[in-house]
């Protein structure tokens, strides 16, 4: 793994507390970590496991992120909940998928903390401003106590992390699958 953000964990050219992504942002989770970079392979394989009902897929992604990432130090898993629609287009819900499987891999309790409340758009091909606008206040928790991890299928942005940690209201990390690296501009 290249040199990481030690807070939103995007590729660096070396290891930063605060890169440039996430600098100056609050963030409601303490770091974000991702097992794979979102390129065109992984792209295919999200899209398989999430539009196309390959479910098994879940169970690779938790192995990899087991195998690439450290055991979270925290006390349960929750997952980023799906939207009422698409869970049932779908039958399933692979961010949860994922966490069953992955806190299967790593010995802890899996809780459903989070809802959806009101309705928000798809974040595809959404700017990061309309992104966090789209999933501000989007989500509501039980109340919980401890560490939390709080796992998504891909971290784009992190509009929708930070928006699902803010709910939770202690402390959370984050773990995806895939990570969208954005490049610089130059000039």
């Amino acid at each position: 793994m290249p040199p990481l953000c030690a807070r939103c964990g995007a590729p660096t050219a070396w290891p930063v507390a605060r890169c440039r992504e996430c600098a100056g942002r609050r963030l409601a989770f303490a770091g974000a970590r991702a097992a794979v970079v979102y390129d065109p392979d992984v792209r295919r394989i999200v899209r398989g496991w999430k539009e196309r009902g390959l479910r098994r897929l879940a169970l690779e992604a938790a192995r990899i992120v087991s195998d690439r990432l450290p055991r979270a130090d925290v006390d349960l898993v929750t997952f980023v909940p799906p939207d009422g629609e698409r869970r049932l287009e779908r039958g399933y819900h692979p961010a949860e998928q994922l966490a069953r499987a992955l806190a299967s891999e790593w010995g802890l309790p899996c809780e459903a903390l989070l809802r959806r409340v009101g309705r928000s758009s798809r974040q595809r091909g959404l700017s990061l401003a309309e992104r966090r606008g789209n999933v501000a206040n989007a989500f509501a928790a039980r109340p919980c106590e401890g560490k939390v991890l709080l796992v998504d299928d891909v971290y784009t942005t992190g509009a929708t992390a930070h928006a699902a940690a803010a709910a939770l209201r202690t402390h959370v990390e984050v773990v995806t699958f895939a990570r969208a690296v954005r490049s610089p501009r130059l000039g």
